[in-house]
């Protein structure tokens, strides 16, 4: 029998922040894109806040991704 080993996992707001910081965006650059308040990124990214169908939308258009990633 294979011994299975999980799957790393980590925050979307992980994610987000590596986003930025890669294309050197500021949390508010990325609001403006979205029509979001900057508040609501900035909770997303802490991950107190989850993430929505349509913002999943938006920030797969905002990092051409894809909502799924």
């Amino acid at each position: 029998m294979t011994t299975r080993i999980p799957a790393e996992v980590f925050p979307p707001g992980e994610f987000i922040k590596d986003e930025l910081e890669a294309r050197n965006w500021t949390q508010a650059d990325l609001a403006e894109i979205l029509g979001r308040p900057v508040q609501a990124v900035n909770e997303i990214i802490a991950g107190k806040k989850t993430i929505t169908p349509e913002t999943a939308r938006g920030l797969g258009d905002a990092f051409g991704t894809g909502p799924e990633l």
